[in-house]
């Protein structure tokens, strides 16, 4: 189906809260319209059962048969289709065979942070880059990597899961921070200290109370600056780690905390404290797309593949 800018297509973010459904229109994939429904949580069969209706809603939106891609959380495994996810009701199940059921066809599966980072790819903030790494800092921290305008492949299905490495101890001892348990069963992720959460982790660490991100960017306080500090201190060490694995050309923000004031240049400074030698330094930019990344990545990966 085509529009005015050329092909229609599709992108549906499954999130642990809401289904968010966007049709877009022309070669940059522009948004034409959106919906977004309640996540049914109560079982599989209800999550199934809402993201056919926000397929539904596409083509009829659209006026007929378009790509769709799907952009979910966690693993999905490449060989059994089976995922593991701890927000949505799906672990140990496949999604990609019931969909296809439920819609009548098959929709590529990508995970949200995969898909972020071929959205920013391919139109975004990592455009012309070779190695574009897109890093989501919200209320856990993931990442997902685009290599020449490509998703590599993942062997066991995971992103770039770089929020449940450990943090260095060398960063805790610089500020003297305990370290901390996280959700996976492990401790010290960088999560428990980078992400939203983490951040106001430090906070109550620091002050006995916990302040979101936007409360301690307006405080203008020398505690709150000292805490935001000491996030783009361990932030850059994770920042570190990825380009001492990836070495991407770029590294594209999103989430709530990469709308923090001049968050590029307080990441940039903290990575460049920690690089290696006089290794060249990725730019550090903040996502053009947005929110609206996670399913503007599927539906191209959906043009692309049809």
């Amino acid at each position: 189906m085509s529009g005015r800018g050329g092909m229609l297509c599709g992108g549906i973010d499954l999130g642990g809260t809401k289904i968010e459904a966007r049709l877009f229109d022309g070669r940059d994939a522009h948004t034409v319209d959106v919906v977004r429904i309640p996540t049914p949580k109560e079982s599989f069969e209800a999550m199934i059962g809402g993201l056919a209706e926000a397929f539904s809603w596409l083509e009829t939106t659209a006026g007929g048969a378009i790509p769709v891609g799907l952009a979910v959380p966690g693993i999905v495994d490449p060989q059994t289709g089976e995922s593991f996810a701890s927000n949505i009701p799906a672990t140990g199940r496949a999604i990609a065979p019931a969909l296809a059921e439920a819609c009548g066809r098959t929709l590529p599966v990508i995970n949200d942070c995969m898909a972020f980072a071929y959205s920013e790819a391919h139109g975004g903030a990592g455009e012309g880059a070779h190695t574009v790494m897109g890093l989501i800092i919200g209320t856990g921290v993931g990442g997902g990597v685009c290599i020449d305008g490509q998703m590599p492949h993942r062997h066991a299905g995971l992103a770039v899961e770089i929020g449940h490495v450990g943090t260095p101890q060398r960063a805790l001892d610089r500020h003297g921070l305990p370290v901390w348990p996280c959700g996976c069963g492990r401790s010290a992720c960088f999560e428990n200290y980078m992400s939203g959460t983490g951040l106001a982790n430090l906070a109550e660490w620091k002050l006995g109370a916990r302040i979101s991100a936007h409360e301690l960017a307006q405080a203008g306080t020398e505690e709150a600056d000292e805490i935001l500090s000491i996030w783009a201190d361990l932030t850059g060490e994770c920042l570190d780690t990825i380009q001492l694995m990836l070495d991407p050309d770029c590294i594209v923000l999103g989430g709530g905390l990469s709308n923090l004031p001049g968050v590029e240049r307080r990441l940039t400074d903290a990575l460049a404290k920690r690089r290696l030698g006089r290794v060249r330094l990725p730019s550090i930019r903040r996502a053009r797309h947005g929110d609206s990344s996670g399913a503007r990545g599927a539906a191209l990966l959906a043009r692309d593949t049809s």
